[in-house]
């Protein structure tokens, strides 16, 4: 399988989904933004995954080339090619799908808990379990676009994950992260921290270093969902 990865910024990688695919023997190219790259983006590939970022999905007129992702991801779904996305990339999902990103009621940074949606079916809840802790680090979020499947929730976030036809998933929690990652999310992105009831210290989290290995359990199993759809 080839797979082409979006990626917004150096310490938020694909983390435990490149661990996956290289155990698969699967195809990896990236289009690393802050970084040069070139347009046009590949279409010969079979998942385009779209990573998170620290920036906004509306701030284009500081990031150009999002006018271009924005366009190429649209053009994805519409050649019925399989797309995921996480934390940003679920917002771009979103925008492209003719929703508006807009800024959440609560900051949610830490781990907490996501829950299914009981009310819809989905190849995903064959093998996660109903409710497991996640890994966020968000202040926006979005409407769940016409035609999808709205699939996870939180307190602190209605729409946590929905799908397409079960061949484009938007995850707005991280299960791909690893431990490093979250330190270089430390150093980059620490003022994101403040007072909030879904704000965690950072104390807090990496407290407790078992989250990772079950993330990473999920994580694959996701990917092996998607891999054979």
């Amino acid at each position: 399988m080839k797979i082409h990865i979006l990626q917004h910024a150096y310490f938020e990688t694909p983390g435990f989904i490149a661990d996956w695919a290289i155990s698969k023997g699967h195809t990896l190219t990236y289009t690393n933004f802050d970084m040069a790259f070139t347009i046009p983006f590949p279409t010969n590939i079979d998942l385009l995954i779209i990573m998170g970022g620290p920036m906004s999905i509306n701030d284009e007129d500081k990031y150009s080339w999002l006018r271009e992702e924005k366009d190429y991801i649209s053009d994805m779904i519409d050649k019925r090619k399989k797309v995921l996305g996480i934390c940003l990339g679920s917002q771009l999902i979103a925008d492209a799908m003719g929703e508006k990103v807009y800024k959440n009621t609560e900051k949610e940074i830490g781990w907490f808990d996501v829950s299914k949606n009981q009310s819809t079916d989905s190849p995903l809840f064959d093998v996660l379990p109903d409710k497991f802790t996640a890994f966020h680090w968000h202040g926006d979020t979005y409407d769940v676009p016409r035609g999808c499947d709205k699939l996870f929730t939180s307190d602190a976030t209605a729409n946590q994950a929905f799908s397409f036809k079960n061949r484009v998933f938007a995850l707005q929690f991280h299960l791909e992260i690893k431990p490093e990652n979250i330190d270089l999310m430390f150093e980059n992105c620490r003022s994101d921290i403040s007072e909030g009831d879904f704000v965690q210290s950072e104390e807090s989290i990496i407290a407790d270093k078992s989250h990772f290995e079950k993330n990473k359990d999920l994580i694959f199993k996701i990917m092996d969902v998607i891999e054979k759809l």
